[in-house]
């Protein structure tokens, strides 16, 4: 006889469960961890954004000492949820150094750039809502994955790569339609565009303005990568440097997404913030984060040194990380062009990316997501004595039609310059392996 317990059911997972596949930023990585043969092969990830370099020099500083002073007794408690006043202040300090006047801008510090995304999708949106956020496309994976988790219809202004590497640029009267017909609550920009690597003037950030405060959206900006830019324009691009004489009415509706992770090298900390010049906008996101408590109290002791730097310290060390990428990007840029003919490559010229498109040499069969997985399954090029393979992050998920990313992968520029210079020889190897096995 069968044992009673032989038919006893599991509990169903949910539909949300039983559909979500990994992000696109973190699939190879998990697919190359399973591989037999890891240990014999050198990675080069260039599939999420995660600095390889030091934080700066005071916030390293502040890691070291963190068991003589503040947590010498062991003890680590909750902070208080809008934040440490440390870490709100080294936000704001980072504003004042740029020229920018902080006094009516609220800050709660989040739990990296990503808990600051979702609360502001909360916020702005609600679960559930009737009414659509708005992107430009292609966008940062984590507002579509988040609005799809919070079930918040999203709406895009598709943007095109040309065959010259250059984006094409907005079409503010095509982003007005999309407005007037979806009606969303607000509308996310990235001046200094993930995963494009292209620059949204400030120029054009007013214009986009004028026209969230035409239509009483809110304006929502990830800076997550301010002073990251390349080019000549010396007029900083944010939202936070727009006047009511520039854009009246501007006051009360911007809300911007603050990271630690990236000009701070400090993605492991996990702080961020979301800002506002909405009184009571803060207050509510601050009610609603209770219910996560507070962020991360170790990594806001390390990051809140950043409010006692000085203007000029901060300001070299904008410059100096400006130098560092742009050496190793435009490099990389001109390394590809060479040894992989007709590669579609973006033109950078902000943040740490820029996104290949393979289109004009290959077949209709080929597919971003299908080279990525041979990368990290079981591609591998040979270079003198090592094996070397690539992660990297298909742009299919970056857009809501998923065939304009078909061909397209986005490549971030975080690893150390020795492995960033053996990128172009690899990706070209893997490449043309992978078009024979598929032949």
């Amino acid at each position: 006889m069968f044992s009673p317990f032989f038919f006893i059911m599991k509990p169903n997972i949910s539909d949300h469960f039983k559909n979500r596949s990994p992000s696109a930023i973190r699939e190879a990585q998990i697919i190359f961890s399973n591989r037999v043969d890891k240990n014999e092969v050198d990675i080069i990830n260039l599939a999420i954004g995660n600095i390889s370099l030091p934080m700066h020099p005071s916030m390293i500083q502040k890691m070291k000492d963190l068991g003589k002073s503040t947590f010498s007794d062991g003890i680590v408690k909750y902070t208080p949820t809008v934040g440490t006043d440390n870490a709100r202040n080294a936000f704001l300090e980072i504003l004042s150094s740029l020229d920018i006047d902080t006094s009516h801008i609220y800050c709660n510090v989040t739990d990296g750039g990503s808990a600051a995304m979702e609360l502001m999708l909360l916020g702005v949106c609600g679960p559930s809502s009737n009414q659509p956020i708005m992107l430009l496309d292609p966008a940062y994976t984590n507002y579509i994955d988040f609005s799809k988790r919070l079930t918040i219809p999203i709406v895009t202004n598709e943007r095109t790569l040309n065959n010259d590497g250059s984006f094409e640029k907005l079409d503010l009267n095509k982003i007005k339609k999309i407005i007037k017909d979806d009606n969303p609550a607000g509308l996310v920009v990235i001046p200094y565009d993930n995963p494009s690597g292209q620059y949204i003037s400030k120029a054009t950030l007013i214009e986009l303005c004028k026209i969230c405060v035409e239509n009483n959206i809110w304006i929502i900006s990830d800076e997550a990568y301010r002073t990251l830019y390349y080019g000549d324009d010396t007029n900083l691009s944010t939202i936070w440097n727009i006047s009511e004489q520039e854009v009246k009415g501007i006051t009360g509706r911007r809300i911007s997404i603050e990271s630690s992770s990236k000009v701070w090298n400090a993605c492991g900390l996990r702080i961020g913030a979301l800002m506002t010049d909405n009184l009571y906008f803060h207050e509510k996101s601050v009610s609603e984060y209770t219910a996560n408590l507070s962020a991360n109290a170790i990594g806001q002791e390390i990051f809140g040194v950043l409010k006692d730097e000085t203007k000029e310290n901060l300001l070299l060390w904008y410059k100096a990380q400006q130098n560092y990428y742009k050496k190793i990007m435009f490099k990389l840029r001109k390394d590809l062009e060479s040894e992989i003919p007709g590669l579609i490559i973006s033109n950078p010229q902000a943040a740490i990316y820029f996104i290949i498109d393979f289109k004009n040499i290959v077949n209709k069969k080929f597919d971003s997501v299908l080279f990525t997985k041979y990368c990290a399954e079981k591609g591998k090029i040979q270079i003198e004595d090592r094996f070397y393979s690539i992660l990297l992050a298909p742009m299919k998920s970056f857009y809501q039609s998923r065939n304009l990313g078909r061909t397209q992968m986005r490549l971030a520029m975080v690893e150390p310059p020795e492995k960033m210079n053996q990128t172009a020889k690899v990706l070209k190897g893997l490449f043309y392996n992978f078009i024979k096995s598929t032949n």
